[in-house]
């Protein structure tokens, strides 16, 4: 405990009650850092049915929760693909913090959708969010990182979908895979400074499982075809943005950690058996 004492955080997309954005501010919080969460700043009694159903994203309660460890907590809602807003979000975090050492690039998503008859305008949508927007806020983060004598760690959260067939989330899982990429490139360009990292998560229970796996009947049918016999819980992907950002972690860079549960049983073993091994 105390790796992280007196080390700034910002994590995006940190409002969902049971998001990984949450999960790991707290994780960076309960390791010493102050934390600056974003979310998009929409009103929760705005949001259609189904995006209810997967969670508020309430930045004020993330923040109240990283005061309540004794941290320090800032909170801002916004576009995280505009310059100019992100820009000036960083700026305000050097003000009032004087540093910025953890950028963790969460905020992402995007629901299912046809790749038959996706609209160019969605699929933009997607792609800005879970690739634009990432690189946007490194180039930000990156710019005090290297004023800064011990630099700092920029961690983008990826996906299983960037690095196998994606269907139903076509353009997201072309994203996913842009993102590594980009965390390879900005390892090279940022170092020696900065070290550049992802986290590629399997299939985690979150708010929005649903939108994907149906009820916990699916939730716990996907989690069969694990090899360690579940989804993973939101604080399991924190955990790894934790090691990270610590100095455990400091000759990692340019490469990401794959945190699956052992990925997915091979589709022979139920074809061949009718059954799935747990």
């Amino acid at each position: 405990m105390g790796a992280l004492d007196g080390r700034v955080a910002l994590v995006t997309g940190a409002g969902r009650l049971r998001g990984i954005g949450r999960a790991t501010a707290m994780a960076l919080a309960e390791l010493g850092a102050d934390v600056v969460v974003t979310g998009t700043g929409r009103d929760p009694a705005t949001y259609p049915e189904d995006e209810k159903k997967a969670g508020w994203r309430d930045v004020e309660s993330t923040a109240e929760q990283v005061r309540g460890l004794g941290r320090r907590a800032m909170t801002w809602t916004g576009d995280v693909s505009q310059a100019e807003p992100v820009g000036r979000l960083v700026d305000q975090v050097m003000t009032t913090f004087g540093r910025l050492d953890v950028l963790v690039n969460n905020a992402g998503g995007g629901p299912p959708a046809d790749s038959a008859t996706a609209s160019p305008k969605f699929s933009t949508a997607i792609i800005t969010l879970n690739l634009i927007a990432p690189l946007v806020f490194a180039q930000r983060a990156n710019a005090v990182m290297q004023q800064q004598d011990d630099g700092g760690v920029i961690i983008n959260i990826a996906s299983v979908s960037g690095i196998r067939p994606s269907p139903g989330s076509a353009a997201y899982g072309a994203a996913k895979a842009g993102l590594l990429n980009l965390t390879q490139t900005l390892a090279v360009d940022y170092a020696p400074k900065v070290r550049v990292v992802a986290v590629t998560a399997g299939y985690v229970e979150t708010e929005q499982a649903h939108l994907f796996y149906g009820d916990e009947a699916g939730v716990e049918a996907v989690g069969k075809t694990i090899p360690v016999g579940r989804m993973a819980k939101p604080d399991d992907i924190g955990d790894v943005c934790l090691f990270l950002a610590s100095p455990l972690a400091r000759y990692v860079s340019g490469t990401a950690i794959l945190a699956h549960g052992g990925g997915e049983l091979p589709a022979y073993l139920e074809a061949s058996t009718g059954d799935i091994k747990t």
